[in-house]
This record gives structure tokens, C-alpha cells and sequence, in this order.
């Protein structure tokens, strides 16, 4: 090709494709079963509609030790949600951050497997503005690095 930026422009349209091949692949979103996790959601879900929480969102996740898991929810401003994380039982740490649109982390926990409620993260939130939020929960397991069920809920405060 005699023109260079013609044949820079065709390198960087290939290059392109190739990668966004490779990158479709990445992350497949598997849902998994774990009866204990399943009896833990069930009982936080009576208890917070006990409380005047309707049930919103609810995910049964298959997790990699040491990665998070992004789940993004849009979030509408001045209503109150309650948000539940629960990792496998024989994971060490627990991890959710939280970030609004703007990329600020606006929540932070962390569990350790010996704490009383240690694979259950649970907390409240009320936007500030109508926008989506990423939640980024994480768990880590010394013994099994693949194949770790996680589930996440999300309920609404009903006025």
C-alpha cells in the first residue's frame, strides 16, 4: 500500500476485530446452586420484607477466587435499598465496593470468614441522584479458585 496512513488504519481494523473476538469471550455469566447460600438468601429476603422491603433484583453467580463480579443497578433517588451479598461458605474474605455513575466508591465492606455473619454482606443505601450504581462483590478461597457460588440480592424500601 502505498499510502501509510490507509495501511495503519487497515493494521489497527484488524487488530480491532481480533481483539474484540478475544474480549466477547471473557466473561460468560453462570448462575449456580448451593443449597446453604439458597437458605441464607431465602431467610434475609423474609426477614428484610418483614421490614417493609420488596424483593428487586436476585442473582445466583458462579465466581473466580480473587475476582469481582461487576453487577450493575440503576438507582432511583431518595428511595432506600438494601443490598446482600453471600459468598461461598468456604471462602476467607468477602469483599463489596460500590460506585456511582461518576466512579466514586460510595460503599465498602469487607468480611472475614471467622466474623459472626463472616460470607454475608449486608447493607443500605439511598442515592443521592437517579443513576446507575456498580456493585463489585469479590470473595476469596485458598482451596477452590474456580467454580464459587455467590449470590446477590437487591431490595426496595416500599413507601
Amino acid at each position: 500500500m502505498k499510502n501509510p496512513f490507509l495501511a495503519a488504519a487497515f493494521c489497527l481494523f484488524v487488530t480491532g476485530i481480533s481483539w474484540s473476538a478475544k474480549s466477547q469471550e471473557v466473561i460468560r455469566l453462570q448462575s449456580c446452586n448451593d443449597l446453604l447460600i439458597q437458605k441464607q438468601a431465602d431467610s434475609m429476603k423474609t426477614l428484610l420484607q418483614s421490614k417493609g422491603f420488596e424483593l428487586v433484583k436476585e442473582v445466583s453467580i458462579t465466581m473466580e477466587s480473587e475476582y469481582e463480579m461487576p453487577v450493575i443497578v440503576p438507582l432511583t433517588e431518595q428511595n432506600w435499598y438494601q443490598f446482600i451479598f453471600i459468598g461461598d461458605i468456604s471462602s476467607r474474605l468477602y469483599e463489596v465496593r460500590m460506585y456511582d455513575w461518576d466512579e466514586r466508591q460510595v460503599i465498602y465492606q469487607k468480611k472475614m470468614w471467622g466474623d459472626v455473619d463472616g460470607n454475608i454482606i449486608s447493607y443500605t443505601y439511598k442515592p443521592a441522584f437517579s443513576e446507575y450504581h456498580m456493585i463489585k462483590p469479590l470473595q476469596v478461597n485458598k482451596k477452590k479458585k474456580k467454580g464459587l457460588c455467590g449470590f446477590f440480592i437487591m431490595m426496595k424500601k416500599v413507601r
